[in-house]
């Protein structure tokens, strides 16, 4: 029995006939690059997460790149974000020549917790790292931004978030790479909406993903519209020899907009289906396993269905059974960032972010997407139960 850990082929022979269709228009027309699909997915996902602008780009690395640099983010500043997600979160801080301060999460959630924050934040206004682990050269910075991370489909804390940064003056990027239209308590924006600038990737593996590589950026603010803009199309002005400002090759192509206009049909059926999953998944494993929890008022994507082995040991006997039986899985993600070798520079030490490094040794993701039947789900549960 072979079991997928996110199904595709299940997707696309639903939508093959659009998607074909798609394809062949664009096909037809021959404008690949920016071609009027980019504007129709623009305007139809701008719509659906409730910001007034909606920008496609070639990546959600690409996204998160473009927003800092719309906030004009350079050396000297610090960025707070966690050390809990993929790499390019952090990458694209140090891309622009800022530093990431890092924010240990909350253990339920796995998302930026709110109370660290507001010790990293104070510990950098305070130029004392007695009160909350701080970089190497922190007396040097200054506290610029914070990107919160939507970690495995979950909206963050903005709430508290905003409020933080509202009293300290600094910007926020959401980076919504995982939680494209994640609900956040009675918010009329989804996911992608909050903060200054929201960001999001379109990777195949991602709730709504392409068949290639694609990303967007969100915003209400006209003057930043304006620099993502220019930023995305190598600082353009005016017209294409006219560059304003540095910017990057950034675009989302023709192709993978079709693709994305077609799947977007399916998608909030596909997230009710998710969660469905999700429910089941938590019936099932019952105690064998911490399940992730959903705070009230909130409704994830579901990325990713991530559990907690009760430590190291556990977790790889747990990979090791259900590889046995045919059943993929996935560690998100084994080592924090601020333990990783590219910032090995900033100085952080093992045990300055307890609970991200706690996570890792632990955390498990089994098989999710919205395909996935309840018998396959009993049977991943037995074998789990059975260790």
């Amino acid at each position: 029995m072979s079991i997928p850990f996110i199904d595709l082929k299940a997707q696309y022979a639903l939508i093959e006939d659009k998607v074909r269709a798609n394809m062949d228009q664009v096909l037809g027309h021959g404008a690949y690059i920016m071609g009027p699909e980019i504007k129709e997915l623009e305007q139809r996902l701008g719509e659906y997460i409730g910001s007034r602008y909606a920008l496609g780009c070639s990546s959600g690395s690409d996204a998160l790149l473009m927003a800092l640099m719309a906030l004009d983010i350079g050396p000297g500043d610090a960025v707070f974000t966690t050390p809990f997600t993929f790499f390019a979160t952090a990458e694209e801080i140090a891309m622009v020549g800022a530093t990431p301060v890092f924010v240990d999460i909350d253990p339920v959630t796995f998302n930026m917790d709110p109370a660290c924050l507001e010790k990293a934040i104070n510990a950098l206004e305070a130029r004392d790292n007695s009160i909350y682990p701080l970089p190497r050269g922190y007396e040097e910075l200054t506290p610029r931004a914070v990107i919160p991370v939507d970690l495995f489909g979950l909206a963050a804390d903005y709430d508290r978030i905003e409020s933080l940064c509202k009293a300290h003056h600094l910007r926020i990027i959401e980076d919504a790479a995982q939680a494209f239209g994640a609900v956040y308590k009675d918010r009329s924006s989804r996911a992608c909406g909050f903060g200054d600038i929201g960001c999001t990737s379109f990777f195949p593996a991602k709730p709504l993903g392409c068949y290639g590589d694609g990303g967007m950026c969100f915003t209400n603010d006209g003057e930043l519209e304006e620099k993502l803009r220019s930023i995305r199309v190598h600082g353009m002005g005016a017209d294409r020899y006219d560059n304003v400002r540095i910017g990057i090759n950034g675009r989302l192509d023709s192709l993978q907009a079709a693709v994305l206009l077609a799947k977007f049909e399916l998608f909030p059926d596909e997230i009710k289906a998710r969660n469905k999953v999700a429910d089941r998944y938590a019936q099932l494993l019952g105690e064998e396993v911490i399940t992730p929890r959903v705070p009230e008022g909130y409704v994830s994507v579901w990325a990713q269905y991530s559990v907690l082995a009760r430590d190291a040991s556990h977790r790889e006997a747990l990979r090791a059974r259900l590889n046995e039986h045919g059943i993929p899985t996935a560690v998100y993600y084994p080592i924090p960032l601020h333990l990783q070798t590219a910032f090995r520079g900033l100085g952080y030490e093992s045990g300055t972010m307890p609970v991200s490094e706690r996570s890792g040794e632990r955390i498990l993701s089994l098989p999710m997407h919205p395909y996935l039947d309840g018998a396959t789900q009993e049977h991943i549960a037995t074998v789990i139960r059975e260790m």
